[in-house]
C-alpha cells in the first residue's frame, strides 16, 4: 500500500491558527487545486525523515526530528479506480527559514491560510486529513467513489469518517530527556513545558519529590547548544548567584538542565523611574563581571556586519524610506573602525533574559547566544530601554563602571543597526511583532540621532576637541 506524508505546518495568526498550502501547478496530479506540502516515502526511508525532506525540498524550511508530532492518519481511496493508500499527516510548529516556492514547475502559489478559511479548490484527500486534524481525532477513513470529483467540492457528498481515540499530551518531555534528565537530578514527579512563543529551542521545569526544581533545556541546534554549554561552564561562575548553575548536559540530545533562580521576569514588569535605574544599575554591573571572567581577545570583522547584505534583501521590502542608506552607511562606517578587543558575552542581554528578585536584584539567563564578541555587542538590545530615558544609559554604565569611548558609541550605533535589520526580516519573517518594532524603533532613533550631524560614514568626529559630538550619549 502506497504511504504518503502531509506537512501541516502551523502558525498562530491574528484571527487563530494558520496552515501552509501550496497551488500545485503543471503536468502533476490535481494540478490547479491547492494541498499541503506533501509527497511519498522514498525506499528505506521512516516517515520522519520523509516528512522533514519533502518540507525542505516544497518550501525550504529546515525541521528537526524532534519537532514533528503526529497529527493524524487517513485511509484515502481516490476516484480514479486505484488502490487505497495510507496518509500520515505531521504537525509542526518549529522550523528555521522562510517557506518559498522551491520547485516552481510544479508549484505556483505558496500562503498561509487560517483554519476556519481554507481556499478552494482544494484536493479533497488533503482537506479530509486536515477535518480530522482540526477534529483532534487521531484517524479517518476517506473512500471516495468513481463519480467523485478529485477536488473538495462544498456542499458536496461527505466521504470522510472520523475515528475517535486518544489524543497525545503535546507539551510531553519526550522519554529520552526525561531519562537524561532523571539521571542528572533522581526522580521527576512533574515535567511542565514553559517554552517561549516562537523559539526553537523547548524548555521544561521540572519537580523532584523533595520539592527541588530544575530547568531542562532543549537547543533547536548544535551551535546553540555548544555555546549554552561552554558559557555555563566557563564565564557564568563569575556572575555567581546571580545566575544558574549547570548541573548536566548532553551533547547527543543537545539538551541542558540547570538550577532554578528564585524570581519574576522582568519583561513586561512596570517599575517607577528609581527602582528601574537600580535595575539598569545592577544590570551593568553582571556585565561587567561577564565580560571580565576570560581574558580579552583580539577583534575581527563582526559576524552582523558580514551578514547585513542578506539580512537587508529580506528585510528590504519592510523598511522605511532611508533606512537601507543609514544601515549601508553604517556598514562602511564599522569598517573603518579601529579592530576592537573580544570579550565574553551574554548575546541577547535584554529583560526577557532577567528575573528580578523580592529584593530587586536581577538574574540573569539564557545564555546560548553568548560568545566572544564586542562589549557594545551586549548593549545593543537592553539599549533598547533607554530610548528617551537617559537616566538609565546613565545607571547602567554606571555599574558598568565605566564611560564609552568615542569609537564604542560609533560602534553601538552601527551595531544596533544591524542588529535592527536582522530584527525586521526575523520578525516579518516568523511573524514576531515585537522583535519587528523593536527594530523599526531602534532605526527610527538612529535617523533621528545622527541626522544633521557628522555623516554616518566618517568614523570620527570633526572637531577633535569634542569626540563625543554628533553621536548618542
Amino acid at each position: 500500500m502506497p504511504i504518503d506524508v502531509h506537512l501541516v505546518l502551523r502558525r498562530d495568526g491574528v484571527a487563530g491558527p494558520e496552515v501552509l498550502l501550496s497551488r500545485r501547478a503543471g503536468p502533476v496530479y490535481a494540478t490547479g487545486l491547492w494541498h499541503l506540502p506533501s509527497g511519498h516515502l522514498d525506499p528505506d526511508e521512516d516517515m520522519v525523515e520523509a516528512v522533514i525532506r519533502e518540507a525542505r525540498e516544497e518550501t525550504g524550511v529546515l525541521i528537526d526530528d524532534e519537532d514533528v508530532t503526529a497529527a493524524v492518519t487517513v485511509h484515502h481511496r481516490p476516484p480514479t479506480g486505484s488502490r487505497s493508500r495510507l496518509g500520515v499527516f505531521f504537525e509542526v510548529r518549529r522550523w528555521s527559514g522562510r517557506p518559498r516556492i522551491m520547485e516552481p514547475d510544479r508549484c505556483d502559489a505558496l500562503g498561509w491560510y487560517p483554519m476556519d478559511e481554507l481556499p478552494g479548490p482544494m484536493v479533497a484527500y488533503c482537506r479530509a486529513g486536515l477535518d480530522a486534524y482540526r477534529a483532534g481525532v487521531p484517524a479517518a477513513v476517506h473512500f471516495q467513489r468513481p463519480d467523485d470529483p478529485v477536488a473538495h467540492a462544498p456542499g458536496g457528498p461527505d466521504r470522510t469518517r472520523l475515528l475517535i481515540g486518544p489524543t497525545a499530551d503535546r507539551s510531553e518531555m519526550p522519554y529520552r530527556l526525561r531519562v537524561f534528565a532523571e539521571r542528572a537530578v533522581g526522580r521527576i514527579t512533574r515535567a511542565t513545558e514553559v517554552s517561549r512563543v516562537r523559539t526553537g529551542s523547548r524548555v521544561w521545569r521540572l519537580s523532584g519529590p523533595g520539592g527541588g526544581t530544575w530547568y531542562l533545556k532543549r537547543h533547536r541546534g548544535p551551535k546553540f547548544h555548544a555555546r549554552e554549554v561552554a558559557a555555563y561552564r566557563t564565564w557564568v561562575p563569575a556572575l555567581g548567584p546571580r545566575a544558574p548553575r549547570l548541573v548536566a548536559a548532553d551533547t547527543a540530545a543537545r539538551a541542558v538542565v540547570v538550577t532554578a533562580l528564585a524570581g519574576h521576569p522582568l519583561h513586561g514588569m512596570v517599575l517607577d523611574a528609581a527602582a528601574e535605574a537600580r535595575v539598569q544599575h545592577s544590570l551593568g554591573r553582571l556585565a561587567r563581571a561577564l565580560h571580565r571572567s576570560a581574558p580579552e581577545r583580539n577583534g575581527g570583522t563582526s559576524a552582523a556586519a558580514d551578514e547585513v547584505e542578506r539580512h537587508l534583501e529580506e528585510a528590504r521590502p519592510h523598511l522605511a524610506d532611508g533606512d537601507e542608506h543609514l544601515v549601508l552607511a553604517l556598514a562602511g562606517t564599522y569598517a573603518e573602525l579601529p579592530r576592537p578587543a573580544l570579550v565574553p558575552t551574554h548575546g541577547d542581554l535584554q529583560y526577557r533574559n532577567v528575573l528580578l528578585t523580592e529584593g530587586g536584584e536581577p538574574l540573569l539567563f539564557d545564555f546560548e547566544r553568548a560568545e566572544y564578541a564586542t562589549a557594545t555587542r551586549d548593549m545593543v538590545r537592553i539599549g533598547d530601554t533607554w530610548t528617551g530615558r537617559p537616566d538609565l544609559r546613565a545607571a547602567f554604565l554606571a555599574g558598568y563602571g565605566r564611560p564609552l569611548t568615542p569609537d564604542e558609541e560609533l560602534r553601538l550605533d552601527c551595531e544596533a543597526a544591524f542588529d535592527a535589520v536582522s530584527g525586521i526580516a526575523y520578525g516579518t519573517g516568523h511573524d514576531d511583532p515585537e522583535v519587528t518594532e523593536r527594530g523599526r524603533r531602534t532605526l527610527r532613533r538612529l535617523h533621528t540621532v545622527l541626522s544633521g550631524r557628522t555623516p554616518v560614514s566618517d568614523p570620527r568626529p570633526a572637531d577633535p576637541a569634542t569626540p563625543t559630538e554628533g553621536y548618542p550619549s
